[in-house]
């Protein structure tokens, strides 16, 4: 039977005691990790979230009362133990930090009993996460899960002091707000008090730090919960977290001068990394032309080279015809692979096509300089050494060939470049390569909707010199747009806004929004604009992303207490769940489910 505390506290975490307290008598709690009964004397492993701790259990020195408890322990049972730290008889543990000491039991509480877990509770579990998410709270006690946690409030602590240092207010921005749907589709939340209508909840706070800044609040920042209706995956959840902040009469430098020294703070106090400033920059366009990626990886090469001028009139149809059509052709050098045998190379084929490619041509040059290639027979001699020169081949090496529109060339080389990487171990995971993408396209062209969107939102505001373009060139204006990128992974992103009304009226005319419309998405930013307004910027970070990033988990479900899987459904809670018809009545709502 449980125990009570009665007036017991805790005098340290497991891990607050160390070789200076020999001697001293000392009450710990924790769970019960392993227990070993030795005859004659009992061993048990207690853990909390510090860490672990060995305990002794004596007959003669904690009296048979306690002995006999100790007897029952078994793993996760919670105990309170009062006793004396010594130094271990047994031998140093070096794998632990409490590895030269023990306590030498005099006094045990069984607090709780604890049936027998479903799976182990330790490091690196092999259990399926399907298993651990379902029991959330006992994965959760896992040492590797509760450092992450833990290097989560330290990080965000650490931020939040350093834009307290700089003058940013710390304003919460509301959760429950109107639709405005222009991206990710919005979660609804059903009004009862005004039937018929709904709220949505944030994708971002981005027209309220807006608000703040015409309000005058010129530096606001928040811990801001995110909501977005989308597709999950490893790095995406269906609320996640922002670091959100917007600063008043700054442009694209100021707002990049204060997110550099908060990284290199964060990443310096929390981990002891050293970001080098200032970090490294490079535009949209270089990003793409060089990895086809607006996130690239710098922590490996395998660079795009651009053969399209070599290639346009060789006999190869799949190059000319791709060019022809408004194309390109591209190609990456795979250094030291040029005998990777046909099954794997066929495999990269398909990985080709998962993104959008017809195929994948390649040419492996063997040892003696002579090539093995899927097209050689459609190129001359001299085009096959022109063009295996381009892309800087030696003997040894396999080169791979994407021929489309720019954009899928793009997609399929930067993330096949990323899967060669990743198979030939070339990734050092404790290297931390920051790069900022800047001049971003202010629009992007959607196939499905045969328009042009706004390629982050409607209030980024174009580049100075760019300004006319949208009256001649709508496609090739530039915004005054950047994000910053961690070794591939897009960490935040943020832009300097539209201040001027000229400009915002010309932008959503261009998006295809009549005055009405735009009045009735956005009216309550719109009129609060009339009163006056500063030249404003901001940026959020995914703080998910982030501590993925930093502590070198797989998934953000790794660094989140209680994440989604991929259909965003709960396994512990088993949320969405039906409600009580009442409460949809009194929401004036009927659910219909459509038939499969």
């Amino acid at each position: 039977m449980a125990e009570s505390m009665k007036g017991l506290k805790r005098t340290h975490r497991c891990t607050e005691v160390s070789n200076k307290n020999v001697n001293e008598t000392v009450t710990v709690m924790g769970w019960v990790q392993k227990s070993r009964n030795k005859g004659g004397i009992i061993f048990v492993d207690l853990r909390d979230r510090s860490g672990l701790l060995q305990i002794i259990f004596e007959e003669d020195k904690c009296g048979s009362e306690s002995f006999a408890k100790a007897e029952k322990l078994r793993s996760e049972f919670v105990v309170a133990i009062t006793g004396e730290v010594a130094m271990r008889a047994g031998g140093i543990n070096q794998n632990l930090a409490t590895g030269d000491i023990e306590i030498i039991a005099k006094d045990i509480r069984i607090l709780s009993e604890a049936e027998t877990p479903p799976f182990p509770i330790e490091e690196n579990s092999k259990t399926k996460e399907e298993i651990r998410l379902k029991y959330r709270p006992l994965d959760l006690r896992r040492p590797d899960i509760q450092s992450n946690l833990i290097l989560r409030s330290k990080v965000v602590s650490e931020i939040r002091n350093y834009l307290a240092e700089e003058g940013f207010l710390e304003i919460e921005t509301p959760i429950l707000n109107k639709s405005t749907p222009e991206g990710a589709r919005d979660y609804l939340v059903p009004s009862r008090v005004h039937p018929g209508t709904f709220y949505a909840l944030p994708q971002s706070p981005q027209i309220f730090k807006q608000l703040l800044m015409a309000s005058g609040y010129d530096r606001y920042y928040q811990v801001a919960k995110c909501f977005r209706d989308e597709d999950l995956r490893a790095d995406r959840q269906p609320e996640f977290t922002q670091i959100d902040m917007e600063l008043s009469f700054v442009d694209v430098e100021d707002v990049l001068d204060v997110n550099e020294r908060l990284l290199a703070r964060v990443f310096k106090n929390c981990l002891g990394v050293d970001v080098q400033l200032p970090i490294q920059r490079m535009t949209w366009a270089e990003a793409m032309e060089r990895f086809g990626s607006d996130k690239p990886d710098l922590r490996f090469g395998m660079e795009l080279k651009n053969v399209t001028d070599i290639v346009k009139d060789c006999g190869f149809g799949v190059f000319t015809g791709a060019i022809e059509n408004g194309g390109s052709v591209r190609a990456i050098n795979v250094k030291g692979q040029g005998a990777m045998p046909r099954k794997k190379i066929d495999a990269l084929v398909d990985f080709a096509k998962g993104y959008g490619a017809k195929g994948l041509a390649y040419i492996c040059i063997n040892e003696d300089g002579t090539f093995k290639s899927s097209f050689a027979k459609f190129m001359s001699e001299d085009e096959m050494k022109n063009l295996v020169a381009a892309v800087d081949g030696e003997p040894g090496d396999l080169l791979l060939f994407a021929a489309d529109r720019d954009k899928i060339v793009f997609s399929v080389l930067g993330a096949l470049r990323c899967e060669m990487a990743e198979q030939l171990e070339l990734i050092d995971k404790k290297d931390y390569r920051f790069l900022w993408v800047t001049e971003f396209p202010v629009f992007e062209w959607s196939d499905e909707e045969e328009r042009y969107k706004a390629m982050h939102h409607p209030f980024t505001m174009p580049m100075d010199e760019d300004l006319e373009l949208l009256d001649t060139d709508m496609g090739a204006a530039r915004a005054k747009a950047y994000d910053i990128v961690l070794n591939g992974v897009e960490l935040g992103g943020g832009s300097v806004r539209i201040h001027q009304d000229d400009v915002q009226e010309k932008m959503f005319k261009l998006l295809g929004f009549t005055e009405e419309e735009a009045h009735d998405r956005f009216g309550f930013l719109l009129d609060a604009f009339k009163y006056g307004v500063p030249p404003h910027a901001g940026l959020a970070f995914g703080l998910d992303r982030m501590i993925m990033l930093m502590t070198g988990a797989d998934s953000i479900r790794d660094v989140i207490a209680f994440p989604k899987i991929k259909d965003a459904s709960c396994l512990m809670s088993n949320a969405p769940d039906v409600v009580d018809p009442k409460q949809l009545e009194e929401l004036c709502l009927k659910v219909e489910i459509p038939e499969e």
